[in-house]
Order: structure tokens, then sequence, then C-alpha cells
């Protein structure tokens, strides 16, 4: 390797600021803009741009641009009527129009109570798109084998030198770089590809003024998070994400989306491919999640509105609504169970994107959230923030105080408080008006870092 240092000077040629801070975020003003001038043998007069730059750049445009444009659009015009199957797609990428019947791959899944980790299933759906889209391109920050975002039927994107890969690939290999990665990503949108990227959600926190900056241009890059929460398990907190996903939500402009079961991943999908200028973040798990019984609940396309009421036990006003996103979806059903059983009627609402539901007509909101009812809880195992705005004053948060732990799934789980039990005390308490207070959260996170390891 090769390691290459280069020694600059910061306001080179200013007089009394040049290697100072002060040149890096204050102008320089006007007298010493004209010392710098002198210094540099440039007349001292503003916005001046000489007669031969402007010249040079008219024949620049029109030789280079005009007469190369032209030659190119020649060039398209004789491809398209040579391959005109070949043809007919480049124009559609150019265009920003899908291929017809891009989606015809797709293939719904069955009822499963095993299930699948929606990182599974969302490799298949990945995969469908990938069939019906060849401009869809991606990789992983070095994580394909865990996030399953590898492309099965295309090449890798590598020198055909190599003879591991050939330039039609489109699997990239961007090594662990998340920053890179978000910014290849948005260079690759620009010229009308698809692109997508992957790695574990805690390290969301290094792609994110990429991530911002695909929010700010408008482009619809698509990042793909997985290990979502302290599901993870024996991996520990460094791995366990814990406030990332409240702090993705809060890019104005990017679309958060957590699916609780293989059919909302393939409606995911759906929702996704068609946006032109709109990024979005897709938040999978790592641990396998019930496939649910749409013949039970309701279907999973309720995703393209963002919330859905995803199991009512009465059609009158509901005594308490539950809402959860992702992994706790069935955590919420088996407790909406336990309360039937004690005569409550109870409302259950998946959450897959809290922006998309959010940007809905407000009749909607209001059949699924209905006013009179503000007995309310949230339950997803990430911080409480996000859901400030559905739950109200009165509701109460199922969710993360503190940071997590190593150890077995299912036991850190329970440890954190994701029982159905706790789901339906928490729904008494804002039942009966009694909700748990801010002071008690604070008390929670206070006794965690004075914890002690035992025995």
């Amino acid at each position: 390797p090769t390691l290459i240092l280069v020694d600059s000077h910061i306001a080179w040629g200013a007089p009394t600021k040049q290697d100072s801070f002060h040149a890096h975020g204050t102008p320089l003003g006007e007298k010493e803009v004209a010392a710098t001038k002198h210094i540099y043998n440039w007349p001292n007069e503003k916005f001046l741009v000489p007669n031969e730059v402007k010249e040079h750049l008219r024949q620049q445009m029109a030789h280079r641009g005009g007469r190369n444009c032209q030659q190119w659009e020649k060039m398209l015009e004789e491809y398209k009527t040579q391959y005109p199957e070949e043809g007919k797609l480049l124009q559609n990428l150019l265009d920003g129009r899908l291929p017809d019947n891009w989606d015809r791959f797709f293939e719904s899944f069955p009822a499963d109570p095993k299930g699948l980790a929606t990182r599974q299933s969302s490799s298949a759906c990945l995969n469908y798109v990938s069939k019906g889209m060849p401009w869809l391109l991606g990789g992983s920050a070095d994580l394909a084998n865990s996030c399953l975002t590898t492309l099965k039927d295309a090449e890798d994107f590598l020198p055909p030198a190599s003879r591991w890969g050939h330039y039609r690939g489109r699997n990239l290999h961007f090594g662990i770089r998340e920053h890179a990665m978000g910014s290849v990503m948005n260079g690759l949108a620009l010229c009308k590809l698809r692109p997508f990227g992957s790695t574990f959600l805690v390290f969301s926190d290094y792609m994110r003024p990429p991530i911002r900056m695909a929010a700010i241009m408008e482009v619809p890059s698509i990042f793909i998070f997985t290990h979502d929460s302290i599901g993870v398990g024996e991996d520990g907190p460094t791995h366990q994400p814990v406030e990332q996903l409240c702090s993705l939500r809060c890019i104005p402009g990017l679309s958060v989306f957590r699916p609780a079961d293989a059919n909302e991943c393939l409606e995911m999908w759906k929702h996704i491919v068609p946006l032109q200028d709109e990024p979005v973040a897709v938040v999978l798990s790592r641990q396998a999640l019930p496939t649910l019984d749409r013949q039970k609940f309701s279907s999973a396309s309720g995703l393209h509105r963002g919330g859905y009421i995803l199991h009512d036990s009465s059609s009158s006003c509901p005594d308490v609504i539950l809402m959860s996103s992702g992994s706790e979806v069935h955590l919420m059903l088996e407790a909406h169970e336990v309360l039937s059983q004690q005569g409550v009627n109870v409302r259950s609402v998946s959450m897959p994107c809290l922006e998309l539901f959010k940007m809905q007509p407000q009749d909607y909101i209001d059949e699924v959230l209905p006013k009179q009812c503000r007995a309310r809880v949230s339950i997803e195992a990430g911080r409480h923030h996000s859901w400030g705005s559905l739950i109200g004053i009165d509701g109460e948060h199922v969710g993360m105080i503190s940071f997590g732990a190593s150890g077995p799934s299912k036991r850190v789980q329970e440890e954190y408080g994701f029982t159905k039990q706790a789901v339906v005390n928490a729904a008494n308490r804002v039942m009966s008006g009694r909700p748990q207070e801010m002071s008690t959260r604070a008390l929670g996170l206070l006794s965690w870092k004075k914890r002690r390891l035992s025995k």
C-alpha cells in the first residue's frame, strides 16, 4: 500500500489569514480579499470572469456538450432500432419509468407460526424485484451474508481480470465503509440507477450524512438495515440498536419501514420500488417472526398507508389501542388475546411506517386512532420519542430506557420488559387513567446506571 501525504495551506496567499482557523468559517473581508488578489496578480474587481474563460466555456458547451450529446442521442436511437427490447428498458431507465410487469415475480408467503426473519423475507423480495428491474444494484458494507442482500442471479461488479466478477455485475462490494457506501448510492441514484446498500442498524450512525443528503437531494436510495433491536442477543449493547430508529425518523423526507412479517415485507417492496424522489430506510429483524394468518388478521396491503388496523375485538370504539412495528407486533397480538379474554374491547394497529401514516388524510388517521380513545400503548424495542404524537399524554410506551445487554435473545427481551404481561399491565394502567409517568422512565435509567453484576 502507498500512503501519500499532501501538505496544504488554508487561505493560501491571504496576507494575515493564511494557515489561520479564522479563514475556515469567517469571510476574509474586502481588505484581505483585495490584498490576496494583489498577491495573485489578479485585478481587484468583484466577480470577474475574464473573456477568455467565457469563450472557452462556450466552445466546450458547443462541442463537448451539444455535439457529443447529439452523437449520443443518435447512437441511442440506433441501439433501440437494433435491440428493441433492451432499448425499451434503457429508455424506461432514462425516463424514470418502471419496466412492464416489474412485479410479476412476487409471491405471497403462507401463514407460518415459526415464520422467517424479516431480513430473510426481504431478501426474497429483493430478488423478486431484481428479476423484473435490471437496473437495481447494490451490496453491503462487508455484511452480505448477514444482511442477506446478495442478488442471486447477478454477478459481482469487479474487473474481469480478477476472474471474480464482471463490469455487468450488480452485486457491489463496498467494504467496511458505510459512509462511502451511502455516498456512492446517492451518486448511482443521480445516474437513474436504483441502488441499495446494507449494514446493521446500529451502524446507520456511520452513514447518517449520506442518508441525510439523500433526503435533501430527493433521490430514491434504499438503505437496508438488519439486526434491528436487542433481539440481536449475544452481540451485546455495542451491536444492539436502541436510539437509531428514532434518529432515522427525525430526518425530513426519509421514510422508515419496519415490517412485522414476510407479507408486510412483500408489500413494503411493492411500495418502495415506484418511488422516484424519496429515500427509504428498511429496518429488518435478525430473529424469525411469525408469518401472520391473513385470513384471521387484516391484509398486509394496509402497509401502503403506513399503519392499519390489524385486529379488532369489536366494531365499536375500542377501550384501548395497542400499536407496534416490526418484531414487537406478534407480542402486541399476544397481549391482545389476553385483554380480549378479560372482556376488554381492544384494537391492535400495525405501524410499519410512521411517516407514511402521518401523511394520510385525517379522516383515515381518526378511523384507525379514534380521538375518543385516549388509552393507547405503543410497543417497540427502541426509545419512545417517535410515538408521542400517536399515544398522547394519556398513553404509554413499552420500549427501551437504557442500552441492552449480551445474552440469549429471548432472555434479553424478557429482562427488558418485552413480555405480553408487561403490555397487558401498561394497557390496564392507561385504561384506568394512570399511565406510567415520565419520572418513572428517568428512575429506570438511573437504576440501570447503578446496576451491579450479580452472581
